[in-house]
């Protein structure tokens, strides 16, 4: 047997091994039993030949008186020649003539027919026996002695051979098998006993085990194919936990960027600002989800490009920030190279931020190129987007409601003044003219005028003040932002001064609270109203701009500027500016200008702005 041989070809072989082990005993034995039948006959035959010659001497030498009824001697002698030469001794005798037992055969009959039966059939009956018919008989005799040892020898030898083939052949049938217990141990029984190991293993998710099986019989096969399965099993298994373990860390995080999300929108609707309450949820989002930074664009109609509202990790203060005690965008300069640019190996996200037939801005996420952004995050960034739609559309919305709520506040006190306060400054004038008209005589006269001169001045100057005020009251923001409405009021009072008025303006989106463009508006108009009515200015500048974290708003003139150099005292616009500047938080300044002309500033820090504010801010 080849070791390399297959399992059934080996069996086949052992057991066709056996079978012809079985085969060629059986065919060896039966061949030799063969060869020794009749041999104990014809051994028996020979024997009785010996006796039968001493049997005819004896008979040739007694008298046939004396054996009455016995057969003649020459029947006697056939019946000899007969067993001499019975087919029983021919059988056994081999056929060649060379071989010692047929020689020997062959010598008993010469010396029978050529000279122990002529020496009987010629001696006389009854008459002594010669001692050369004697010696000729013994000489006989012992021939056939030998003969018959011969036989003897011959079967005994046959029968030897026949156990000898019986030893070999039990000797080669326990060598077989043998042989093949120990090739069923070594290729059968231990690779079983590894098959079932690793099977036993398998089923406990051990993959460590291999059978390592060497040949290619089918056991051999078998344990490759099985050292295989464990290794795709391990890999499969592994892949199979590495992905549930990404799918638990996802959905772990998934759970905890959602309780983010969850909490932030709780407080993007309550009193913070879009900054305050965005940046502290987007910077522990990012470090959830392994991404950032992030950043929030708003679109506004008067600027081309979006405009940056927040973002989470800057190298600089941004040109929007209102609090420089807050530094939560700002990163460290260890971390300046890490920032993405547009040029490096970060990938960037755009996600929309718009309600139902509007955009309202743009989500930018950076994330790892490395890593990739999954499904599950980029379904989380989507469901923040609309989030922040939500918050940014209902801010707007209060936003243009407390505008429309201001503005109808006004309105009512716009009209209340008319119909009360402005008719009784009208009666009041009404009045003074018909003191005007009686004559008063005597050293009192001119006392009396000086005071009807005075109370029509004040009556004069009140009514005037009370116009400008009801004025200012009608004013409301119809447009969405304060530079609409900046715009509007650059071309009324351009229009008055006959001139374009020039103006400066870069303030942030959502800077500014309605009832802080409110005011602000207010104070434009009524620095406006002063430099063309009482200036006689040919050029006006308005800048309104954010140096952060404060606002700055001056309106400058080249008219004849203030007498005396100094504020005005009892400026009725004046201290109505003064009013609305405390309102803010801030102050105002009127002071001439070293090249000529009036500068009215207004400098306040913007309070911070509720993206959805629980009461509407009131005038």
């Amino acid at each position: 047997m080849t070791p390399r041989s297959p399992l059934v070809h080996r069996i086949a072989i052992v057991v066709g091994a056996v079978v012809l082990t079985a085969l060629v005993s059986m065919a060896t034995t039966l061949a030799v039993s063969k060869s020794i039948e009749g041999n104990a006959t014809a051994i028996n035959l020979a024997g009785a030949l010996r006796m039968g010659a001493f049997q005819l001497l004896s008979r040739t030498a007694t008298p046939s008186a004396e054996q009455p009824g016995q057969d003649a001697i020459s029947t006697m002698l056939d019946r000899y020649q007969e067993r001499l030469t019975a087919p029983a001794i021919q059988a056994a005798v081999p056929q060649g003539k060379d071989h010692p037992l047929a020689v020997q055969y062959q010598s008993i009959l010469d010396a029978w027919s050529t000279s122990l039966r002529p020496a009987l059939e010629g001696h006389d009956q009854g008459a002594p026996i010669r001692g050369e018919m004697l010696a000729a008989t013994r000489t006989y005799v012992e021939d056939v002695d030998r003969l018959v040892s011969m036989l003897e020898q011959r079967t005994e030898a046959r029968i030897d051979l026949l156990h000898l083939i019986q030893i070999i052949s039990l000797v080669f049938s326990i060598l077989i098998i043998v042989a093949l217990f120990i090739d069923l141990r070594n290729r059968i029984l231990r690779p079983l006993r590894k098959l079932v190991g690793i099977a036993t293993a398998v089923g406990e998710q051990d993959f460590t085990h291999k059978a390592n099986l060497a040949g290619s019989d089918e056991l051999a096969q078998l344990g490759q194919a099985f050292d295989q399965m464990t290794s795709e099993l391990a890999l499969t298994y592994y892949e199979l936990e590495e992905r549930a373990r990404v799918k638990t860390e996802e959905l772990e995080k998934s759970h905890a960027a959602l309780q983010l999300l969850h909490s932030a929108s709780r407080e993007l609707f309550a009193n913070h600002d879009l900054c305050h309450g965005a940046i502290p949820m987007l910077q522990e989002l990012e470090q959830l989800l392994g991404i950032g930074p992030i950043r929030l664009y708003l679109h506004d109609r008067e600027s081309a490009e979006p405009i940056e509202a927040i973002t989470t990790a800057t190298r600089e203060r941004p040109f929007y920030c209102r609090d420089h005690h807050c530094n939560a965008c700002l990163v460290t300069p260890e971390v300046y190279d890490e920032l993405p640019v547009e040029d490096n190996d970060g990938r960037r996200l755009l996600l929309p931020i718009r309600t139902p037939g509007q955009l309202l801005g743009t989500l930018e996420v950076w994330y790892p190129a490395e890593t990739g952004l999954s499904e599950t995050n980029r379904r989380l960034l989507e469901t923040l987007s609309d989030q922040l739609a939500t918050a940014i559309f209902l801010e707007r919305q209060i936003t243009e409601e407390q505008q429309q709520t201001l503005a109808e506040e006004r309105t009512v006190i716009a009209r209340e003044l008319h119909d009360s306060l402005a008719q009784s400054l009208s009666y009041l004038k009404m009045q003074v003219a018909r003191l005007r008209r009686l004559n008063i005589d005597g050293e009192q006269q001119a006392t009396h005028e000086a005071i009807l001169d005075e109370l029509s001045t004040g009556l004069n100057s009140a009514y005037r003040q009370l116009r400008e005020l009801l004025a200012t009251f009608r004013l409301k923001l119809d447009t969405p932002d304060l530079y609409s409405a900046l715009q509007k009021t650059i071309a009324e009072f351009s229009e008055r001064l006959g001139k374009p008025v020039e103006i400066n303006y870069n303030l942030p989106p959502q800077t500014l609270s309605p009832n802080e463009e409110i005011h602000t508006l207010q104070i434009i108009r009524e620095g406006l109203a002063n430099a063309v009515k009482h200036a006689d200015a040919s050029d006006i500048c308005v800048d309104v701009l954010f140096e952060s974290p404060q606002v700055r708003v001056s309106i400058r003139d080249n008219g004849k500027g203030l007498p005396g150099g100094d504020q005005p005292l009892n400026h009725y616009g004046l201290i109505i500016m003064q009013d609305r500047a405390r309102t803010l938080g801030g102050q105002v300044k009127v002071r001439n200008r070293e090249v000529g002309g009036v500068e009215v500033v207004l400098s306040f820090v913007p309070k911070t702005r509720n993206l959805i504010p629980l009461e509407a801010s009131s005038a």
